[in-house]
Order: C-alpha cells, then sequence, then structure tokens
C-alpha cells in the first residue's frame, strides 16, 4: 500500500499535465494514453524501489535502537546510498560506545564486588538491589533483618528524603555482637540498574574490641593480682626476718610464692587469651576441623592429669564424625577447658564423659557433651557461670589453680564459630556442659574441573 500510494504522488503531476494536453487537443489521445501507462509504470517500479530504501533504512535503524547488529544495506537508488553509508557509521559508533558503557559497567561492578567493606545497593522501596560479597560473607540470610534496625533504617530514610548523605552508629546482636559504622548514600540519577542509594557498613568491632581490651585487661589484671601480690610482698618481708635464719620456713614459703607467681602467670595468660578471642570474634572461621582426631588426640594428653585424680575419662566418639567449621586451635582450647574443669571439680575417682553426636539433617552440626560426677552448681549460679572472674566457689577454684576465665573463654570461641553453648548441672550428681558446633558443608565443585 505504501508503495502503491508513493506511485500515485510521484506519477501524479505528469499524468495530469498528459490529460491535459489530450483534452485540449495538444496532443494525440492514443500516444497520451501510452505515455501516461509509461508514466505509471516507471513511477510504480520507483516507488517500490524508495519503499524498499526505506524499509532498510528504517530496520537499520530499529535495530541500532535495540544495541542489535545491521546487517549490510544494498539501496536502488543512488539518493538513498549517502544516508545508508552514514546510516552504517552511527552503528559502528554506536557499537563501539555501547562495548564502551558495558565494560564501563562490569568494572563498575568488579569495583563493587571486591571492596573489602559490605555495599548494599537500595532501590527506591528500599528493596535490596544488589549486595558485593563483603555484604553477603557478613550478613547472608540476616542482610534483610539488619536493614530493618531502626536506627540504619532512620539514616536511609533521612537520605532518601534529604538527597544527602547519611551516617549512624549501629550495634548489631546476631549472629555475634558487631558495632558497625553506617554511610547512606543517594544516588540522583540512579545507578545503572536502579539503585537509589547505597549503604556502607564498616565493621568498627575490631577498634571497640581494643578500646574495650585495654579497660578491661587493666581493671581486672589491677583486680585479680592484687591478692597474690600482697601475699608475696608478705612472703618476701617475712623471709627477709623473722624466717631469715629458718631454712625449713624459707622453703615452704617459697613453695606458697611459687604457687602464687604461677597462679599470676595462668592468670596472665587467661586474660591474653581471652582478649585475642575477643578481638576476632566478629570474624567467623572458614577452615574445617576433624572433631575425632582432635578429641582422641587431646584424652591423650590428659592422662596424667586423670592418673593424678584417678579419674577414668570415657570417650564416647562415632567413627564416622562429619568435620565442623572452625579453627582447630581454638576449638582445642575448649575441649581443653571443659575437660580440665571437669576434671578439677569432679570427684576424685570418678569418671568423666566425653560424647559427641550428630544433629538432625534440619540443623546439621556435632554437638561435644563433657560430663562429670562432681558435686555439681546451685542453679541459681548457673547464667553467670560464663561470666569473668565469676567464681561459684572461691575458695576452691583458687585452690585447685583456677582463674575464673576458662568459661569466658569457651562462650567467645563458640559465639565466634556460631555455636551455642549450654551448661546443666544437679547438686550431687554433677555437671553436663554441650557445645553445638555447625557442620562444614562441601562446596560443589564446577563441571569439567577436576576433584
Amino acid at each position: 500500500m505504501l508503495a502503491l500510494g508513493a506511485g500515485v504522488v510521484i506519477a501524479g503531476v505528469p499524468v495530469a499535465a498528459l490529460v491535459l494536453l489530450a483534452a485540449v487537443g495538444w496532443a494525440p489521445v492514443g500516444a497520451a494514453l501510452l505515455a501516461i501507462g509509461a508514466t505509471l509504470l516507471a513511477a510504480l517500479v520507483l516507488a517500490l524501489r524508495w519503499s524498499r530504501d526505506v524499509d532498510l533504512l528504517a530496520d537499520g535503524v530499529r535495530r541500532i535502537a535495540a544495541d542489535e547488529p545491521i546487517g549490510p544495506h544494498s539501496p536502488a537508488l543512488p539518493g538513498m546510498w549517502r544516508l545508508s553509508t552514514e546510516l552504517e557509521r552511527l552503528a559502528r559508533r554506536t557499537t563501539a560506545r555501547s562495548a564502551l558503557i558495558e565494560q564501563l559497567r562490569r568494572a563498575d561492578g568488579t569495583v563493587v564486588e571486591r571492596l573489602p567493606d559490605p555495599l548494599i545497593v537500595l532501590a527506591e522501596d528500599r528493596s535490596v538491589r544488589r549486595a558485593n560479597s563483603a555484604a553477603r560473607a557478613a550478613f547472608g540470610a540476616d542482610m534483610p533483618a539488619v536493614l530493618r534496625h531502626p536506627e540504619l533504617r532512620a539514616a536511609i530514610d533521612r537520605a532518601f528524603v534529604s538527597e544527602m548523605p547519611q551516617t549512624a552508629e549501629v550495634t548489631l546482636h546476631v549472629p555475634v555482637p558487631r558495632e558497625v559504622h553506617a554511610a547512606v548514600v543517594p544516588m540522583d540519577p540512579p545507578i545503572a540498574d536502579g539503585g537509589r542509594a547505597v549503604v556502607v557498613l564498616s565493621d568498627r568491632s575490631r577498634e571497640r574490641a581494643v578500646e574495650r581490651m585495654r579497660a578491661d585487661f587493666v581493671a581486672n589484671v589491677s583486680h585479680e593480682l592484687r591478692t597474690p601480690l600482697a601475699s608475696l610482698i608478705g612472703f618476701i618481708d617475712t623471709l627477709r626476718g623473722p624466717a631469715a635464719d629458718d631454712p625449713p620456713a624459707q622453703q615452704r614459703f617459697l613453695g606458697i610464692m611459687g604457687e602464687q607467681a604461677a597462679r599470676m602467670n595462668r592468670l596472665i595468660d587467661d586474660l591474653l587469651s581471652l582478649s585475642r578471642i575477643e578481638l576476632i570474634e566478629h570474624q567467623a572461621p572458614s577452615g574445617t576441623v576433624d572433631l575425632y582426631g582432635l578429641a582422641t588426640r587431646l584424652a591423650a594428653s590428659f592422662e596424667p592429669r586423670l592418673r593424678e585424680r584417678s579419674v577414668t575419662l570415657d570417650l564416647c566418639l562415632p567413627d564416622e564424625l562429619p568435620e565442623v567449621i572452625g579453627d582447630a586451635d581454638q576449638l582445642t582450647q575448649v575441649l581443653q577447658n571443659l575437660l580440665d574443669n571437669a576434671v578439677k571439680y569432679g570427684r576424685a575417682g570418678g569418671t568423666v564423659r566425653l560424647d559427641a553426636a550428630v544433629t538432625a539433617p534440619g540443623r546439621p552440626g556435632v554437638v561435644l557433651t563433657v560430663a562429670d560426677q562432681g558435686a555439681g552448681i546451685p542453679r541459681e549460679h548457673l547464667p553467670r557461670l560464663t561470666e569473668r572472674f565469676y567464681r561459684v566457689d572461691t575458695g576452691r577454684s583458687r585452690a585447685v589453680g583456677g582463674t575464673g576465665l576458662g568459661l569466658a573463654i569457651v562462650k567467645h570461641i563458640v559465639n565466634r564459630h556460631r555455636g551455642n553453648l549450654s551448661i546443666e548441672s544437679e547438686e550431687g550428681i554433677g555437671t553436663t556442659v554441650s557445645v553445638w558446633l555447625p557442620q562444614a558443608v562441601a562446596q560443589p565443585v564446577a563441571p569439567g574441573l577436576p576433584v
């Protein structure tokens, strides 16, 4: 229809002129009809070629707009050649520009993905448009809950309303306590993927932990070392004075001084260990640990202690115990502290039982249980057992060499491993401490890659 209409327009003027010439007698009717027929035929052929060229050029424009490659054009009319050439030049420039934009977009995505701090891109409706690898590793499935934190949510709302960057100090309690500095930057115009705001979450837990560690270390050391230091000073004065010429008394006092010095050394070691653990508690371990091998090696190292107290260690470990996510040194410290407490506070000549069991598939993991046959702990003390320097019986704890930090260390290590710690005790029967640790999940291997 387009070609027919174009042909009518092209042939309209010459056909009208020929009709007029035939009407006034200036041209023979037969010759005029032949000329009109030839004109209409030429106009139709020209219109068909013009219509074809227009369709080709229109298809080229459509492909350029859709970032699709255009094929070679062969216009039938010489007048269209220049337009076709310019169209092809435009297509090449557009293709090159699109490639550059795509390259820049990929570079932008790579930079965002590899940033060390968690970064989250929000859409207009506050939904997550994109999150980099640091954000996924730090928050995972908890990301929506983090964004709903009242202080962070308020900063996001202020940024959208004022269109100015906003900051907030956020304390997160799950999966472990963390202190985060949040910066919310509105994007106007929106970025390529439609994001209207960028949220950067900088974990300041380590810096805050260092500050608290300094204050706590000074306070704890000054408090806990006061008694043994006073004892040492008193014995030194006695050795210089009344016991200066009493060798038996000197030997007795030197033995007591050695015990007090050893106690101070254990206390400082435990405080430093606890401080190091608290410093990295917000960073989950990424390695895997064979609990069966770890437990059997540790049990063998406890044989001298067991003989000293006439205690029997009963191991109940499945042969096919799965690996767990963890730090081998820290998990060794957990088991060592639990077994040490069980041997120290359990009944002499009794039995300490170390069990391991695999939990249900809905919550895959391993539960380690250490149970003793000691005097037990009154129920009112159980909630406070993991506090620093909390002792149920201060005199007995110090007599057996306890620092009051063992269970606090266990608690913080278990928190870092995203596990659970539970303590049950019944007076006259004994105490049972259970630690649940998440099972290591095998990573899928890409097809065609060697295992």
